[in-house]
């Protein structure tokens, strides 16, 4: 979160040909990632490192497939007055609405096994119609849970070292979840 306002990233996803991602501040706030979408949207010019370890002036032609991610802030914000706002709030920045949730962060509140619950909730957001959800992010591991790097220690293979993900069997219901949600949004058309 903390990187969408830093103008060397908003300058490298300039000159991405993918979609690139930008999460609302940690204090919940929006614009933060409107300005970042709005910057890589542009062209740009910046001093990098060749492939072949050169420095060189590096020019970009923007990206436009930039989205915002909802992590949540001071509160969750993955629910469907949320993401209406914004949808809102691209809209009158003149941004395609187009939304990503992450799952983890202030959106389960940093409990990973809330992230079924966020889930559930953007699925039926999905389910209904939402348009503007493109996405979602999900901490995920084959061992739910997470686990300290210690001296001497024995780690357990495939349980994360960073933040507690769920396991693979809650991903592979939530996956299922969203799947379905995706499919009943396209049948209704």
């Amino acid at each position: 979160a903390r990187t969408t306002e830093s103008q060397v990233h908003r300058e490298l996803a300039s000159g991405l040909s993918c979609p690139v991602g930008f999460k609302n501040g940690t204090d919940g706030g929006l614009q933060v990632a409107i300005d970042a979408i709005r910057a890589a949207e542009r062209p740009h010019h910046f001093l990098s490192v060749t492939k072949e370890g050169h420095s060189a002036i590096f020019s970009t032609r923007g990206n436009e497939d930039g989205h915002i991610i909802l992590r949540g802030g001071r509160e969750p914000n993955y629910d469907a007055a949320s993401v209406a706002e914004a949808s809102e709030a691209l809209v009158k920045a003149h941004l395609p609405p187009r939304i990503m949730i992450d799952f983890s962060h202030a959106n389960s509140r940093k409990q990973h096994m809330l992230q079924i619950e966020v889930a559930k909730d953007v699925a039926s957001q999905v389910a209904a119609g939402n348009r503007h959800i493109v996405g979602a992010m999900i901490e995920s591991h084959i061992v739910g849970g997470r686990q300290d790097v210690q001296d001497g220690c024995t780690l357990t293979y495939g349980q994360s070292i960073t933040d507690a993900c769920i396991g693979w069997e809650d991903s592979v219901r939530v996956l299922h979840d969203l799947a379905m949600a995706v499919r009943k949004r396209r049948q209704a058309r």
